[in-house]
């Protein structure tokens, strides 16, 4: 399922305009994204918890040369699935 199915689906199920659910739904991923890039978590009970998580530097090789580079630290987004959704799943 994409994003503009998403939103149709909802809109179906809730008698909602697809433009209002399609704002709500731009809404609730900049607000997921704003938190994270601050370094916050975002825990939605029953569906998963939205947190970032920090990979070590390591050493990577460059595809194309096949040369060794170094890959910096850096934060990346993860999800942990809640108990209800691993148990509908």
């Amino acid at each position: 399922m994409n994003k503009t199915e998403l939103v149709q689906k909802i809109a179906k199920n809730t008698g909602i305009k697809v433009k209002d659910v399609d704002a709500v739904y731009k809404e609730l991923v900049e607000a997921i994204s704003e938190s994270l890039s601050k370094g916050e978590k975002v825990q939605l009970i029953g569906f998963g918890t939205f947190e970032t998580r920090k990979r070590s530097a390591r050493k990577g090789r460059n595809p194309q040369t096949g040369k060794t580079i170094q890959i910096k630290e850096r934060n990346v987004p993860a999800f942990k699935p809640g108990k209800a959704l691993k148990e509908r799943v």
